[in-house]
C-alpha cells in the first residue's frame, strides 16, 4: 500500500470529497487510525495535554515531537503525516526554522509540517515561503492558535467582533498570504461558521476544519476526544466510543482475577507443573 500524496488529497478536494484527518502520537493507535481510511493523521502538539501528561501544547519539545512523529509513521502506511512544530522550534530564525522543520521529514519521515500562524503573522509566512521553497510541505494553520494562548487569554471562538477574536478579514486574508507561500492546505481552529466558510471560498486550497462549521474541505479532530480516551467533552468534537469506561474495567477485572488467583491458569504458563 502506498502512502497518501499531495496529488492524491487534492484529487480528494478537487472532487468534492471532504478530506478526514485525526490526530496521532503514537505507533499503536496511529495503526488503528490509518487502517479505519483516514487521509490525514496529524501528530499534533496537542500531544501535550493527550498523550504527555503537559496542561497544555507548550512544554512539548523538539525531541518529543521528533519522537512521536517517527512512532506514528512506523505505524502507518498510507495516511499523509503531518508533524506539528512546537512552540519556539520555529520563528526565532529562518535558519533554526527549517533546519527544525526539515527534520520532521529527514528523521521522523513526516509528509509535512504545520506552523500556526497569528493574523497577519509575517514571520511565519516568511517560513512557509523558505520551507515550501526548499521542499518541506506545510499545512498552514489560522484562527484559534493554541500556542499563543497566554497572549490570547483563553480558547475563544476566532471571527467574532469581539476583544477576545480577530476580526474574520484578518484571518481571511492570513489565509490567503498562506496559499500564496505555498501552503498546501490550511487548519481552520474554532472559527465561527460563516467566517469558515468566507476562509473556504477565498482560497484555492484545501481548508480543514476543527469546531469551525460544516462549509470547510475537511475535517479533522483530537483522537482521544474521538475515542473517550481521557477527554474532556468539547462542543466543537463529537465522542464515538467510550475507552475510559472499557480500560478501566478491563484492569478492574484483571486485578479481581490476579487477587483471587483466578489468573494466571495452566493455560498462562510454560512448561506447566501439575500438582502431585
Amino acid at each position: 500500500m502506498s502512502r497518501t500524496t499531495i496529488p492524491d488529497l487534492y484529487e480528494k478536494y478537487e472532487g468534492g470529497e471532504p478530506l478526514t484527518m485525526l490526530t496521532a502520537y503514537d505507533a499503536s493507535i496511529a495503526r488503528q487510525v490509518d487502517a479505519a481510511g483516514v487521509d490525514m493523521i496529524l501528530v499534533g502538539d496537542s500531544a501535550g495535554d493527550n498523550h504527555l501528561g503537559y496542561d497544555d501544547t507548550l512544554p512539548v519539545t523538539l525531541e518529543e515531537a521528533l519522537s512521536n512523529t517517527a512512532a506514528v509513521v512506523r505505524g502507518t502506511e498510507a495516511a499523509f503525516v503531518v508533524a506539528d512544530l512546537p512552540f519556539l522550534t520555529y520563528g526565532t530564525s529562518m535558519a533554526e526554522s527549517v533546519e527544525n522543520a526539515g527534520r520532521f521529514l529527514k528523521e521522523a519521515g513526516a509528509d509535512a509540517v504545520k506552523l500556526e500562524t497569528a493574523p497577519y503573522g509575517e514571520t511565519t509566512i516568511e517560513i512557509v515561503d523558505r520551507l515550501t521553497e526548499l521542499g518541506i510541505p506545510v499545512q498552514g494553520h489560522v484562527g484559534l492558535t493554541p500556542q499563543r494562548r497566554n497572549e490570547i487569554g483563553g480558547a475563544y471562538v476566532q471571527g467574532r467582533d469581539t476583544d477576545t477574536s480577530s476580526p474574520g478579514e484578518a484571518l481571511v486574508d492570513t489565509a490567503r498570504r498562506l496559499e500564496e507561500a505555498g501552503a498546501f492546505s490550511v487548519v481552520l481552529e474554532t472559527v465561527s461558521e460563516g467566517v469558515g466558510r468566507e476562509v473556504t471560498e477565498a482560497v484555492d486550497v484545501p481548508t480543514i476544519g476543527i469546531g469551525s462549521g460544516r462549509y470547510v474541505d475537511g475535517q479533522v479532530l483530537v483522537t482521544n476526544d474521538v475515542l473517550g480516551l481521557g477527554a474532556e467533552p468539547y462542543s466543537l468534537s463529537k465522542q464515538y466510543a467510550d475507552l475510559d469506561s472499557e480500560i478501566r474495567d478491563a484492569v478492574e477485572r484483571y486485578v479481581d482475577e490476579v487477587e483471587s488467583g483466578e489468573f494466571p491458569t495452566r493455560d498462562n504458563a510454560f512448561d506447566p507443573v501439575d500438582e502431585g
